[in-house]
């Protein structure tokens, strides 16, 4: 098993001058336990190495949140704390990782497979995380908003796509975390009424990337 020092080494290209905190990096060594075990019973992710995910899950989903607060999406006016969803949430990624680096945010994890859904809520008790729930049910029948909605590229893309996005309070965020190929699509789908930002690599990898979008308000006629 990786010791929090190696983890928070495979992760230093995806967090840049962002430090593995103390805290951190003992919270990811025990998500992955529960990954790696819960992963023989149940197919929670086909990466089966412990570096891979540590990269590939742990790394991208902590990429995609050190842009979404040098962007500004986890601070809000007033009393009030941003609320970050996280759809098809699968193994709690990128939703989870996001939560551990900014833990003021408030999370929802909407995930319709039921054992999926138990294991997020059993990631949620193992570490300790407060302000975090489990939906486990579609996306559309989640019945609030939220100022950043997150998804990976997931099957049906085009179908889950405008479901993520309908969940996006007006001038809230949507960030994908997606392949290169698929930028265009999302930009057809999504329409003129988001403002999407130039898609970026994501380290140690040739085809994948995070797109972010900001929603534009309905303008009344």
């Amino acid at each position: 098993m990786l010791d929090p020092a190696r983890i928070a080494e495979l992760l230093r290209p995806f967090l840049g001058d962002t430090p593995v905190s103390a805290e951190l990096a003992p919270q990811l060594q025990t998500y992955l336990e529960l990954l790696l075990r819960w992963n023989t019973r149940i197919n929670l992710t086909a990466v089966r190495a412990p570096e891979q995910i540590v990269t590939r899950h742990f790394g991208e989903s902590l990429f995609a949140a050190r842009l979404l607060r040098d962007a500004g999406a986890f601070t809000s006016g007033g009393d009030a704390r941003p609320i970050l969803a996280d759809v098809g949430s699968g193994a709690g990624f990128p939703g989870l990782p996001i939560k551990l680096l900014a833990p003021h945010i408030r999370l929802t994890l909407i995930e319709s497979q039921n054992k999926k859904a138990t294991f997020l809520r059993e990631v949620v008790r193992a570490l300790g995380v407060k302000d975090a729930e489990v939906h486990c049910g579609r996306a559309e029948t989640w019945k609030h908003t939220a100022n950043v909605v997150t998804t990976r590229a997931v099957e049906k893309f085009a179908t889950i796509l405008p479901i993520a996005a309908r969940l996006v309070v007006p001038h809230g965020r949507l960030c994908l975390l997606a392949g290169a190929s698929q930028v265009e699509a999302v930009s057809q789908v999504l329409g003129a009424r988001w403002n999407l930002s130039a898609p970026v690599p994501m380290p140690l990898s040739e085809s994948r990337v995070v797109l972010m979008g900001v929603r534009a308000p309905v303008v009344a006629t």
